[in-house]
């Protein structure tokens, strides 16, 4: 299996992305469409490919309280193989030397999985999406 990543900004990556996106947010989840494609122009894009397929995407952005990491989307099949750590870990290292505030808004069900990656909750939970969440910052 080859993995592949790559941070990205051309209109063909973003149509991929947007592909992953819609089957993990808008289609298992149900998040409204609107919700899901907000601040899209102040993104910076991630793909993650296995065998030339696109598997998994995500993005951060800069925010007035640091870097918030949004839009980790992995497609069903390729789930707990340990992808989505290999982008979180790219995601990171990218975003580290900007010395910032590193934050997330996690669903509830995924705050072990950002746990062990080094990120603490903070705060109450809260809805977005009608999903439960929490605010995560980075160690």
């Amino acid at each position: 299996m080859e993995i592949r990543k790559f941070r990205f900004d051309d209109k063909k990556m973003m149509k991929l992305s947007n592909e992953i996106r819609k089957t993990v947010f808008i289609d298992e989840q149900h998040v409204d469409p609107e919700i899901e494609y907000e601040y899209e122009e102040e993104g910076n894009y991630y793909l993650l490919f296995v065998d030339d397929k696109a598997v998994a995407t995500a993005r951060w952005r800069e925010t007035a309280k640091g870097i918030k990491l949004e839009r980790f989307a992995l497609l069903k099949n390729y789930r707990n193989k340990g992808l989505g750590t290999v982008l979180l870990k790219e995601v990171l290292n990218d975003v580290k030397p900007l010395h910032k505030l590193v934050y997330l808004h996690s669903q509830v069900r995924a705050v072990n999985y950002y746990k062990r990656v080094g990120f603490k909750e903070e705060g109450a939970h809260f809805w977005e999406a009608e999903i439960e969440h929490v605010k995560m910052v980075f160690n």
